[in-house]
């Protein structure tokens, strides 16, 4: 979350407090005396200028009479620690920084599960299918082409698909394989990829078909690491989501799209047919 939007969430949050105090027919200065704080922590919560704990809310909820609204702020709360993390921000200094997250985030997970709906996922990617993506980010985000050494750092992430503690679970909707991004002959050589990867003991690749009926479809890509961290690309933002609740949705939709998925020698054969449609045999 940027700066603003967080200050902007913060103040959001004291002005709710503010108004459950006015409407108990407490001041400022009786509520802190019923809580035995300072009168400037209830000044400072108020006004935006502290981030109040899920207990402080607590505590604030009883003594304005009104324990029910406890799972409202804490809710407020959660969208207030939720990070907002703005391209221009991550990507100053080229795409290496994001990636080498991308490697720790990797290292500490167990079961990374992806969602990706019109590109191929960076741990399955080619070295030539990632430098493309690379260099297209870079012109479209306007910020520094580090590609070689972003391609390395994705490569080197890479290195995990081969961990035998660790599993991955991918799921690609069918236009992944279509999007041309790419010359052809990157993309056939990463459809190459993609069957090859899918052999491994660690992975687990679902392809969602075209025809396919579907409860709901993901309006973007998703990754979700173990149960503690879901990530999401928008085109300005990337979000950071460590609340159970939207953990809980994002698995809930990980869980829909891949009823719809195929394994094994299905996905094979659709990859396959990808391949023949681009003059591959």
């Amino acid at each position: 979350m940027s700066s603003t939007d967080f200050q902007s969430g913060r103040e959001a949050l004291g002005a709710r407090l503010r108004e459950l105090r006015t409407e108990a027919g407490l001041t400022g200065k009786a509520l802190a005396q019923r809580l035995d704080w300072p009168a400037s922590k209830v000044s400072r919560l108020q006004a935006g200028k502290q981030t109040p704990s899920s207990g402080d809310l607590e505590a604030w909820a009883q003594a304005v009479g009104k324990p029910g609204v406890v799972t409202e702020l804490k809710a407020r709360l959660a969208g207030l620690e939720t990070t907002y993390r703005s391209w221009r921000r991550q990507l100053v200094a080229g795409h290496r920084a994001r990636q080498e997250q991308g490697i720790v985030e990797t290292a500490a997970t167990s079961l990374t599960r992806a969602v990706e709906i019109v590109r191929v996922p960076g741990l399955l990617q080619t070295p030539e299918y990632a430098r493309n993506v690379f260099e297209q980010n870079a012109e479209f985000r306007q910020t520094p082409r580090d590609v070689v050494a972003a391609v390395r750092a994705r490569m080197q992430r890479q290195e995990a698909l081969r961990d035998p503690n660790k599993r991955f679970h991918f799921l690609l909707h069918e236009p992944a394989l279509h999007a041309r991004t790419c010359p052809v002959p990157v993309q056939v050589a990463q459809l190459n990829r993609l069957l090859g990867v899918a052999r491994l003991e660690t992975v687990r690749l679902g392809i969602v078909p075209l025809g396919a009926r579907l409860r709901r479809v993901p309006s973007h890509g998703f990754w979700i690491y173990d149960r503690r961290l879901v990530i999401v690309e928008t085109i300005s933002t990337e979000m950071w989501l460590e609340d159970e609740a939207s953990i809980r949705l994002y698995e809930r939709s990980w869980e829909w799209f891949e009823q719809a998925a195929v394994y094994g020698e299905q996905a094979q054969r659709l990859i396959g047919r990808v391949r023949a449609a681009l003059g591959a045999v």
